[in-house]
């Protein structure tokens, strides 16, 4: 059976919303739901928090994650996330510690439920490298997404190569933070998501909202809060 560690990766600099990371949803900051999810899974052996901050680092422990130093070098906000995953299974190995399977939850998806990520593991099996979770997309590439140039010159970004109906083009989805699952040995010899096999599962949009700025943070709160009293009632 394969063994599973959890990962947060959790950078102190955010330029969007500062300090994001730690923003208290309900009363637990961001980071604190995604580790409780992890937890609350019986498959994951082990839940660790990739930071380079002393305070995500302090309020990781009191959650009951192991902390990884994070180099300054992968904290910037160009820094590839690949290569801090990389990094993260690099320092466990140097530990001694042994995995197959790598479960990212991004703490910008504090919305997520377990199902949603036991649904990720779930589908992650021989024929797949990876699995991530999308939801939705509210706009398609063949009739109203655009892309734009300097001069203000603006063009379909995906020609419609014959549809003349929304209904009719390829469904559209938003790849969102929920949850990537995926085999350690892929992470570390290929170089991104899309260089192997990949499948995704689909989560509901009122689960599937990934922090970024303020008005997604508001947005969360709210719903959040709507979900609060429906199991409160």
């Amino acid at each position: 059976m394969s063994k599973i560690y959890a990962f947060v990766f959790a950078r102190g600099g955010s330029k969007g919303l500062p300090r994001k990371n730690l923003l208290p949803l309900g009363g637990v900051p961001l980071i604190g739901h995604s580790i409780n999810t992890a937890k609350a899974l019986p498959q994951v052996s082990k839940v660790f928090v990739s930071t380079d901050d002393s305070e995500i680092k302090r309020v990781a422990q009191q959650y009951g994650a192991e902390v990884i130093e994070r180099p300054e070098e992968l904290a910037g906000d160009k820094s590839p996330e690949w290569e801090a995953w990389r990094h993260a299974i690099k320092y466990l190995e140097d530990m001694g510690e042994e995995f197959d399977t790598f479960l990212s939850l991004p703490a910008t998806s504090p919305l997520r439920s377990t199902h949603d990520v036991q649904a990720a593991i779930n589908a992650l099996n021989f024929q797949a490298d990876a699995v991530i979770t999308v939801t939705p997309a509210a706009r398609s590439p063949f009739f109203n997404m655009v892309s734009r140039e300097s001069d203000g010159s603006t063009s379909i970004l995906c020609p419609s190569d014959g549809y003349v109906r929304r209904q009719d083009a390829p469904e559209a989805f938003d790849v969102t933070t929920v949850a990537y699952v995926l085999k350690k040995s892929f992470i570390m010899q290929r170089n991104g998501l899309f260089d192997g096999r990949l499948k995704s599962i689909v989560v509901p949009k009122e689960r599937a909202v990934d922090i970024d700025d303020i008005l997604d943070f508001k947005f969360a709160e709210l719903l959040y809060a709507e979900v609060k009293n429906v199991v409160g009632k």
